[in-house]
């Protein structure tokens, strides 16, 4: 089953950083997020990827034309440009790159990369969200439902401390800006029939309007609660905790080894 991940946009609110890259190859632990999240996938065995590009994307190519050998140790002889890899470090990914158009919308660049999908169920993710979520248990849940769209909910972290009160306002507990327990968003990680692509218009639709409204509305569209951890990369700060859970070594994200 491919995997499409969308690294085209702008990434406005993380300007700090992608002024010279797109969000995607904003790195954690010396590694984009788009690694991290392609790691997530790979580990529980699907590593056939679509790339959907756009601002910026020709970083995303060079990142790729290069891994092997940023990945290994080789000697160059200069004399014939002969490359000898003495210690190789690959990863067993097809990644397919598409640029699909620089302003596009998220529904449009979808909609483009509907003949690389050769008319088979597919997933979809942004390039810019990590979690700890099972894709098997995903891929189940999507299949034993038979509709024609599942997402994934998740419970965003909270921005403050989250105190639980009593009537008296006395405080039962504090937590230091945890995930919330109450209230579901949009956290990616979809899985996705083929039919999905005609509620696509065209290159201005957004995907999370009316693709999945119109979904919603025909009774197609299912919910997978991912109780765990999940965090987006959309601001400064959120790299920021990112950064400090993978220094910290409590990144939960990352199930591979």
């Amino acid at each position: 089953m491919k995997t499409i991940i969308l690294a085209g946009g702008f990434g406005t609110r993380l300007a700090e950083y992608t002024d010279m890259k797109p969000k995607p190859m904003v790195e954690i632990g010396g590694q984009p997020i788009l690694w991290h999240i392609m790691n997530i996938y790979a580990h529980y065995g699907f590593d056939d990827f679509i790339i959907a590009l756009g601002y910026k994307g020709e970083s995303i190519k060079e990142y790729f034309l290069n891994y092997y050998s940023l990945k290994s140790d080789f000697s160059v002889d200069l004399s014939s440009g002969k490359i000898e890899y003495l210690k190789k470090k690959t990863v067993d990914w097809k990644i397919t790159l598409v640029d699909t158009g620089l302003n596009s919308m998220t529904g449009g660049r979808i909609k483009r990369l509907g003949k690389y999908i050769n008319n088979e169920t597919f997933m979809l993710t942004y390039g810019d969200g990590v979690a700890n979520i099972d894709i098997r248990k995903l891929i189940e849940f999507h299949k034993n439902h038979g509709k024609m769209a599942t997402i994934t909910a998740v419970h965003p972290a909270a921005r403050f401390g989250e105190m639980i009160l009593s009537k008296d306002n006395d405080v039962f507990s504090f937590k230091e800006k945890p995930q919330t327990t109450q209230g579901w968003i949009n956290g990616g990680f979809f899985v996705l029939e083929p039919e999905f692509l005609d509620l696509i218009e065209d290159d201005s639709t957004v995907l999370e309007e009316e693709p999945l409204i119109r979904a919603a509305e025909k009774g197609e569209l299912k919910a997978y609660l991912h109780e765990g951890f999940w965090q987006c990369m959309d601001t400064v700060r959120d790299r920021k905790v990112l950064e400090d859970l993978w220094q910290n070594e409590n990144a939960k994200w990352k199930v591979w080894k």
